[in-house]
């Protein structure tokens, strides 16, 4: 399955937001061994946490990279994991045009299947990223 499909299944068939999408697909993609009780911390960040500010499936994609990236604490790997995180950023703008739900939505929303496009959009910036990084499958 590849991480589009993940996306899509997650997105449509178990109705995650942005965020839980993003989390759910990448655990399943790159093996990030999250359990279901974890995931579930990524669900107040959903429509840029509910008031349209950092979109969710950055924010998603972010964690995903964290837990694949840090091995103690960020501090102690800061001089390499800034950077990083700041691709993983990046790519995502390139890819959506904006990091802000309120900038996202307009461009990427469609009634009949919501951010289903925004999320996988980010699932691209996020495997750009970990290509970059080295870190994919």
């Amino acid at each position: 399955m590849t991480f589009d499909e993940c996306i899509e299944k997650y997105y449509i068939d178990h109705n995650y937001n942005c965020s839980e999408t993003l989390i759910h697909a990448a655990n399943e993609y790159y093996g990030l061994n999250l359990d279901e009780e974890s995931m579930k911390m990524m669900s107040g960040f959903g429509g840029g946490m509910f008031v349209g500010e950092t979109c969710g499936a950055l924010i998603g994609s972010v964690a995903a990279l964290s837990k694949k990236m840090i091995q103690s604490k960020a501090h102690e790997e800061l001089d390499t994991f800034r950077p990083q995180i700041q691709k993983c950023v990046r790519n995502f703008k390139e890819e959506l045009g904006a990091t802000a739900c309120k900038d996202v939505k307009p461009v990427h929303h469609t009634k009949e299947k919501k951010c289903l496009m925004t999320c996988k959009l980010a699932g691209a910036a996020l495997e750009k990223t970990m290509k970059e990084l080295e870190l994919d499958h």
